[in-house]
């Protein structure tokens, strides 16, 4: 496939979502300034258009998720042509009664990571609206693209934590006082990075587990996380294709533009 068909649309894979295309796809090798992305991009069709993926933790998950090079991932995906992204991802969570195989498109975000770069803008007084941090267009072509196989929910706060540990109990039993839904690894600084590129952005969360908190036992374990995550992955695919299909633009939304009448320190890629 030539590189003249931009993909406008991106989806960036999660734990255990490493590609997406049942058709060819064109690999794509990109640097940036900062560094290299998690893997090199594939770019392929779904229903004739043309869209990124890129797996976020490498081909071989062989990023952590306080490792990932978000800022060179973000970046890559804009120098292409990408404008409007989902991210699916995999999370825990927060309420009892949205157990494992639910999916929800969350509204909100609250980061408790630390020490991640999380700005392309260290200097030059550049300060970007977040208060909505996902992209109203996307979440709903995500939400109203639900299967037979998941149920969707169609809000939700899901609080980013910096890993790679999962939470204590007490944490857990915090987050959900807090009315939080869902608690994940990777969605900041992912989220913002994509504003401060003017891309639409939105996560699509599978849940997984049920975190510490809820429930009695040993808590949470990798290996049923990843077990859970393949278990429903051929219906979760299925559902990011049809949010891309449901997708009637291919540049940023007006909402997700936050750099009108603001001078940048750098020309975006």
């Amino acid at each position: 496939m030539s590189l003249d068909l931009r993909p406008a649309l991106a989806v960036i894979g999660g734990s255990g979502f490493y590609d997406f295309f049942d058709n060819e796809a064109t690999t794509v090798e990109v640097d940036t300034p900062y560094g290299k992305p998690s893997a090199p991009i594939a770019v392929g069709e779904v229903e004739g258009r043309p869209v990124a993926f890129l797996p976020r933790h490498g081909k071989q998950h062989e990023f952590a998720p306080h490792t990932l090079p978000y800022q060179a991932n973000m970046w890559a995906l804009r120098s292409i042509g990408v404008r409007r992204i989902f991210a699916p991802c995999a999370v825990g969570s927060l309420r009892a009664d949205w157990g494992p195989g639910t999916v929800a498109v969350p509204d909100q975000l609250v980061d408790r990571t630390s020490g991640r770069p999380q700005t392309y803008f260290d200097g030059g007084g550049v300060h970007v609206s977040f208060a909505d941090p996902y992209c109203d267009e996307l979440r709903s072509a995500a939400t109203k693209s639900a299967t037979d196989a998941l149920s969707v929910k169609a809000s939700g706060t899901m609080v980013v934590v910096q890993g790679p540990r999962f939470s204590t109990r007490a944490e857990s039993r915090w987050f959900a006082a807090q009315g939080w839904e869902l608690v994940n690894m990777t969605g900041h600084p992912e989220a913002v990075l994509a504003r401060e590129l003017e891309m639409c952005y939105a996560a699509v969360a599978l849940v997984t587990d049920l975190d510490a908190g809820l429930e009695e036992g040993d808590g949470v374990h990798a290996v049923d996380v990843f077990a859970e995550f393949k278990k429903n992955l051929g219906p979760f695919k299925e559902l990011i294709r049809r949010s891309v299909s449901a997708v009637t633009g291919t540049d940023t939304c007006d909402r997700c533009r936050v750099h009108a009448g603001v001078s940048l320190p750098f020309e975006l890629p």
